[in-house]
């Protein structure tokens, strides 16, 4: 019986470590945001910061982990080998709907998922306990669970969202209006003023939040902070003031940069010593119920169940190198975790200042939200003076910035200061009054509200940002109610099924974390690989000519692997082919619209003298979407075809559609040659042999004809033959006329424009 418990214990290590890692993947979007998205420093800079944060923030840590082991439930309510299943229940759904979330891409609480965890596992033991026991009833479950606490995150929940985008998009308002995006322009005192309240706030964070409760801090200086809040406020406000001005006025010191650094290492200590709990609590809160439980089982034998873990209701603070253990594996998943960078990328390209590839769909509720919001805009700028109209709208002039599209960052050091700052002094006002405000909330909603303030939601982003905010708003709500339900369930099966339930669902979460890590791995990859189309950026019809020709060559590539499968799964009727290569087809697709898209902002960067590269760029996405809706046709009516169950072609068809795939595979190799290369003047051989390949197209459908007239009885198989050789010509039709356009611009004695920014004699 005690192997038992003990394989527990080692089931909880390990659930911890992994918890720690997948939580980690996904709280770094608290404190990692403001920093990427303004690139106010090197990335290696920001995470050595924040790495420092999480090691001080963890080893400060009061190691106090009352919210695991009584915070939820009442301990003496239940014995110890119920405790166990409770405590295992919980970090298998944890560390599984963490990672459900790191995986999507998507910031939540790690707060509210432990919580909702250890209700859902004890209310499911405690109902056992309660159908089990004759003399009580449903309403004995309040001595079993503190209700309170569920109903105060709930609340936690939907204040932060109102408050933290309310507040900051307030603040960003009156920041912008007095800095303006020229801030570096202001008088010094401008910076020096707003650098003292932003460091001022900052620092009283990593006091208040990070720090009070350290074993090392002194009781008196406790003290002071909470007797005299306000002194500690005023006197860092005037020091921080002058010394901000100091350092702008002799020093020449940028302000705005070390307030995003302070600002992320107090996030990141506030982030590791206070939510530590949520990973390494309930682990911890296991391996004392079991000390206090052998102790007795040693001493008077008694059984798991029948020991009571009212001891679970004392404070027991953490070992301190348990601490520096959790510290370490919170640092490395921060270097490490690319799914990490993925809830990080979410929260920046929501907040993002210039135009984006977006990834939320609108929805109904997306599209009235910013309708009335448009309304009330109105209404409000009807009666404002048309003095403070014109100002404020000068205020929100952004300059104009010339770099490429992954060089610019997501909004300015202004807005990322404020986005630190505001999310510091609410999550210090909230643990002062002791109120559950989660960090996740209040940061995200923070730059949520701040990028409504700064302008950043305009009429052509506003209805996919708002349906992001909804759709990450409706993921935490999702993981209060999954949380409940997942542990609940996997308490019941632990409860029932023992020692053998628990080998089976620790295999099962293996396997899960194992194949989400595998998948997404996988798509980060297909990411990174060539099949990904690259905007033009160049500023000249050579330089674009050079520059997108990879894009060509890629779309040949693919092109010639879709219309090869397409042929293919048809000959053999293989639906599984056909439908990875409509996927494939629609992928192309999205990404050559994306290319469009991008066609108001490459126009806008051309230089006067470069103007005509915008017909020849525009031309060129005309000739590829035509490829690509050719494509499009002949991979879909494949696969209709098949998944309908018609006809077969005849041996004679498909011969003949694999002799056309034969001769279309050696021009799409040439050309992809040719493109690859940069070897424009093989593109003059092909074109050469454009009246050759229209002729053997033509005769195929010639034979098409002769075969209906004659032999043919299929009115399926005659209509898909037709569609696919007619597709296949306006295929070739496009082709050609892309290739004339390449072969009619390109001049090799021209230097193309260098993509690094320095521009050749001609175009100068």
């Amino acid at each position: 019986m005690e192997n038992l418990y003990i394989y527990m214990l080692a089931a909880l290590a390990f659930l911890a470590i992994a918890d720690l890692v997948v939580g980690v993947s996904n709280d770094a979007v608290n404190f990692l945001n403001s920093a990427i998205g303004s690139k106010a420093v090197s990335f290696k800079t920001i995470m050595i910061v924040a790495s420092v944060g999480v090691a001080v923030g963890a080893m400060t840590s009061s190691g106090m982990m009352e919210v695991a082991r009584k915070g939820i439930f009442n301990p003496s309510e239940f014995m110890f080998n119920e405790i166990m299943v409770i405590f295992m229940a919980v970090m298998l759904t944890d560390i599984l709907l963490l990672d459900f979330f790191n995986t999507l891409g998507l910031p939540t609480s790690t707060t509210v998922s432990i919580v909702f965890e250890l209700l859902g596992a004890s209310v499911a033991v405690a109902l056992i306990k309660i159908f089990a026991d004759n003399s009580q009833s449903i309403t004995d479950l309040a001595n079993y669970i503190n209700n309170e606490k569920a109903i105060e995150i709930i609340l936690g929940i939907l204040l932060s969202v109102v408050v933290a985008f309310t507040v900051g998009a307030i603040v960003q308002y009156v920041s912008r209006l007095l800095l303006s995006f020229n801030f570096q322009k202001k008088p010094d005192w401008y910076s020096a003023v707003f650098s003292g309240f932003a460091i001022t706030s900052i620092m009283y964070f990593i006091i208040v939040k990070g720090l009070k409760n350290a074993a090392f801090m002194p009781p008196d200086i406790q003290e002071f902070l909470n007797t005299n809040p306000m002194t500690f406020i005023g006197l860092s406000f005037l020091a921080f003031t002058l010394l901000s001005y100091l350092a702008v006025r002799f020093f020449e010191a940028k302000i705005y940069t070390l307030i995003i650094v302070v600002g992320t290492f107090a996030l990141a200590v506030a982030f590791a010593g206070n939510d530590l709990v949520n990973f390494i609590g309930v682990p911890m809160a296991g391996y004392d119920g079991f000390q206090k439980w052998h102790e007795a089982y040693l001493a008077t034998g008694v059984l798991p169940s029948d020991f009571s873990m009212e001891g679970l209701a004392g404070k027991v603070p953490t070992k301190t190198y348990l601490l520096l253990i959790a510290g370490l594996i919170m640092v490395l998943t921060l270097w490490f975790s690319s799914k990490a960078k993925a809830v990080v990328k979410t929260s920046v390209d929501l907040s993002r200042q210039d135009e984006v590839k977006e990834r939320f769909e609108p929805n109904f509720l997306s599209r009235h939200i910013v309708r009335l919001t448009i309304d009330l805009n109105n209404n409000i700028h009807n009666i404002l003076p048309d003095s403070f109209k014109h100002w404020s709208n000068n205020q929100f002039v952004k300059p104009t910035l010339i770099a490429k599209a992954h060089d610019k960052p997501a909004f300015d050091l202004v807005r990322a200061a404020v986005n630190l700052m505001v999310a510091s002094v609410l999550i210090s006002i909230a643990t002062s009054m002791k109120l559950p405000l989660s960090t996740t909330y209040v940061t995200f909603m923070v730059a949520m509200g701040t990028s409504l303030a700064d302008r950043a939601w305009g009429s052509e982003s506003a209805v996919y940002r708002v349906a992001g905010v909804l759709n990450v708003i409706g993921g935490w709500f999702f993981t209060a109610f999954s949380a409940f339900v997942a542990a609940a369930i996997m308490a019941y099966i632990l409860y029932h099924g023992g020692g053998y339930a628990l080998t089976g669902l620790l295999i099962l979460a293996i396997v899960l974390l194992i194949r989400n890590y595998l998948s997404h791995r996988k798509n980060s990859k297909i990411m990174r690989e060539e099949d990904k189309l690259e905007r033009a950026e160049s500023s000249s019809t050579q330089g674009v000519i050079h520059e997108s020709a990879s894009n060509i060559a890629n779309v040949i590539s693919r092109g010639n692997r879709i219309y090869t499968s397409a042929i293919n799964g048809l000959a053999v009727q293989d639906l599984r082919i056909l439908k990875k290569n409509r996927k494939q087809v629609d992928k192309l697709s999205d990404e050559i619209d994306d290319l469009k898209d991008n066609i108001f902002y490459f126009i806008r960067n051309l230089e006067e003298p470069s103007v005509s590269a915008s017909n020849f760029y525009i031309n060129i996405l005309g000739y590829l979407q035509d490829m690509t809706q050719s494509l499009n046709y002949i991979s879909k009516a494949s696969h209709k075809h098949v998944n309908n169950n018609h006809k077969k072609l005849k041996f004679s068809q498909i011969k003949e559609l694999k002799d056309l795939d034969t001769t279309l595979e050696n021009l799409f190799t040439t050309t992809q040659t040719a493109f690859e290369s940069r070897s424009f003047e093989m593109i003059g051989n092909v074109i050469s042999d454009k009246a050759k390949l229209f002729e053997i197209v033509k005769e195929k459908i010639q034979k098409q004809v002769e075969r209906t007239r004659s032999e043919e009885s299929s009115p399926k198989n005659t209509t898909l033959y037709f569609s696919l050789l007619l597709e296949t010509k306006d295929l070739l039709t496009a082709m050609m006329n892309l290739l004339e356009e390449y072969f009619h611009s390109h001049d090799s004695n021209i230097e193309p424009a260098k993509v690094n920014g320095v521009r050749s004699e001609e175009e100068e």
